[in-house]
């Protein structure tokens, strides 16, 4: 028995490879043409912005955006530097950081977010009636689950 994927198979599966990249380039030009933002500046504004006080542990934040501590800690100190955002030491154990969200990371989340859903309508949500959008979400959090249970249980048998 062959693993090849099968001919429907291989098909879904660049068809899904090639949207994704598309529609991901797509979101991040608009971010950058409109709003001088890139994609991983708008995700840690809505991440931080999502969490309570407005802050978030760096350890955290980097697994939420699924980024290695070290590229963070570089995208942090751009953004600091931008005003977008603070860091500073967790008073608790004094190893960790917090990154926060400055009055200027919001109002720039604030300024970005109606752009930003208006290219995510324009390219994802009015290209699909409102069931194929529907599907495609179930399809997707199942897919998620599936590779989230998978890092959080190595070893386990998947259904």
């Amino acid at each position: 028995m062959s693993n090849w994927l099968t001919l429907d198979q291989q098909q879904a599966w660049r068809a899904w490879l090639s949207a994704s990249r598309l529609l991901t380039d797509r979101l991040n030009r608009d971010l950058q043409d409109q709003q001088g933002l890139t994609s991983a500046d708008y995700e840690i504004l809505v991440w931080l912005s999502e969490a309570p006080q407005r802050r978030l542990r760096m350890s955290e934040l980097a697994e939420r955006t699924l980024s290695s501590r070290s590229r963070l800690s570089h995208q942090i100190d751009r953004m600091e530097q931008a005003g977008l955002v603070a860091r500073f030491v967790c008073t608790e154990d004094r190893r960790g950081s917090f990154a926060a969200l400055t009055d200027t990371g919001w109002a720039t989340l604030v300024a970005a977010a109606p752009d930003h859903v208006a290219s995510v309508r324009s390219h994802l949500v009015d290209a699909l009636t409102p069931e194929e959008l529907r599907t495609l979400g179930a399809a997707c959090q199942k897919i998620s689950d599936r590779l989230q249970e998978s890092q959080t249980c190595p070893g386990q048998p998947q259904d």
